[in-house]
């Protein structure tokens, strides 16, 4: 949910960090940090063909929705290498359909359980040390998650504590901000990437990582919630937990242009069911219908693999893409109902027409799901997301685009459509067309 980078003009890799664009000023000196962010989120989409409805269907009826997250950072800097970082947070209102129906939700701030309320919590609470491993430095832009405004070339960051595995994983500066980019859940993450996560999206544990400067590494492990879609997280590391590894490369490829590549490959350890199991079941006439939650077992494991790139074309274009997989035979248990995903698309800043701050975004992304997981949906088995009742499988195609303008210091507001063809894998629904406005506060 959190806005990974305040906007910033486009510039070369070669430039210093341009200051954040925000409401009240934030000093580059002092030892604490207090900044903070709301995001309100207002989508619709009209009535739309579909032969049958399920439990967890995208409604075919019109419909609206508005959502908001308010956070505040809050930090301080115990030496010039360690720092202790809070964040709270609240999060209310509710997205269309109670975000059920589609693998690729189309808003990334929407907590999957809406009964939830708004009542602020605790969204993350780390410790971030740094070892230098050279005397080398380079600037850096301060930021919730981070506030030096100079680290070591070559480093390892260590962080412990409460977080979101997407804060540091699968991290694209293209595509991972719902709050001034793209909104939809499969365009803004790996759809396929089924990170340790409650039902809010954030887990605790250990991320540790090296980086110097053409290439870095990362490994994090993780709790697992105690149920798919829970609230509640495994603390029996035993028994289960989400070990993640990521690769990270930035090669060059253009002169003066940033490239970045990222391989993931993630391993969780959890209760979950077996889509095969589950319809045999239903064949053997022990469950009415498919059902994967009586075939749970403790210690199951699910694997799979993502690679994230991004290239800067100009100084105001610039890529990007997604692949995703995983092995499909295992629920989906944390994120979304995705077995494989591909995704490409990119962003244009505004300097040409005299606005830097202003974006215009276009993403493509196409997901599946492995023929297990299509025949339990077939005979109307159920998951945390998805269920008509019944499936003719097709690929879940997304376009999405965006145009956000800055209209003053840290406030800017978007206008955003998104067209799904084929909601929920299903040919026998759709397509639909969902708009959406959005207005984005940086304090």
């Amino acid at each position: 949910m959190f806005a990974q980078d305040a906007p910033q003009p486009s510039s070369s890799v070669n430039d210093q960090p341009v200051p954040a664009v925000t409401i009240f000023p934030h000093s580059e000196s002092s030892r604490f940090w207090i900044s903070g962010q709301m995001n309100i989120i207002f989508q619709t989409h009209p009535p739309f063909h579909a032969l049958y409805s399920g439990a967890n269907s995208f409604h075919p009826y019109g419909e609206h929705a508005t959502s908001r997250v308010l956070t505040l950072f809050l930090g301080v800097q115990l030496t010039h290498s360690t720092e202790v970082l809070v964040d709270l947070e609240s999060a209310g209102g509710r997205g269309v359909s109670d975000a059920l129906g589609l693998a690729g939700f189309t808003n990334l701030d929407v907590v999957r359980n809406p009964d939830l309320g708004s009542k602020p919590y605790l969204a993350r609470f780390m410790l971030h040390q740094t070892i230098a491993l050279s005397h080398e430095m380079v600037a850096s832009d301060r930021n919730p998650f981070s506030l030096a405004t100079k680290i070591p070339v070559r480093r390892i960051e260590f962080r412990a504590g409460k977080f979101s595995a997407v804060d540091f994983f699968d991290v694209n500066s293209v595509g991972s901000d719902s709050h001034l980019q793209f909104m939809n859940w499969t365009v803004d993450n790996n759809g396929a990437y089924d990170y340790a996560a409650d039902t809010r999206g954030y887990t605790w544990g250990a991320i540790v990582e090296y980086q110097s400067p053409f290439f870095g590494v990362r490994f994090g492990e993780m709790l697992m919630p105690k149920v798919a879609n829970g609230l509640n997280l495994d603390w029996n590391l035993r028994r289960a937990r989400a070990e993640n590894i990521e690769f990270e490369v930035r090669p060059t490829i253009m002169s003066g242009r940033k490239t970045v590549v990222r391989v993931l490959s993630f391993v969780n350890h959890a209760n979950m069911g077996t889509y095969r199991q589950a319809i045999e079941r239903f064949q053997q006439h022990l469950d009415p219908v498919p059902t994967i939650e009586n075939t749970r077992r403790q210690g199951t494991i699910k694997y799979g693999f993502g690679v994230n790139a991004e290239q800067e074309l100009t100084g105001n274009l610039r890529a990007f893409a997604r692949w995703g997989w995983n092995e499909g035979q295992h629920e989906s248990f944390a994120y979304t109902e995705a077995d494989q995903t591909w995704e490409f698309g990119g962003d244009y800043a505004g300097t040409r027409w005299r606005r830097p701050f202003d974006k215009v975004g276009l993403a493509f992304v196409t997901n599946g799901i492995s023929r297990d997981h299509q025949e339990y949906l077939r005979l109307g088995g159920q998951g945390f997301i998805l269920g008509d009742g019944n499936l003719d499988y097709g690929r879940e195609n997304i376009v999405e685009s965006y145009y956000t303008a800055h209209l003053w210091r840290g406030v800017f507001t978007s206008f955003d459509v998104q067209y799904i063809r084929n909601p929920g894998y299903n040919r026998d629904r759709g397509p639909v067309l969902v708009p959406g406005l959005r207005l984005h506060f940086d304090l």
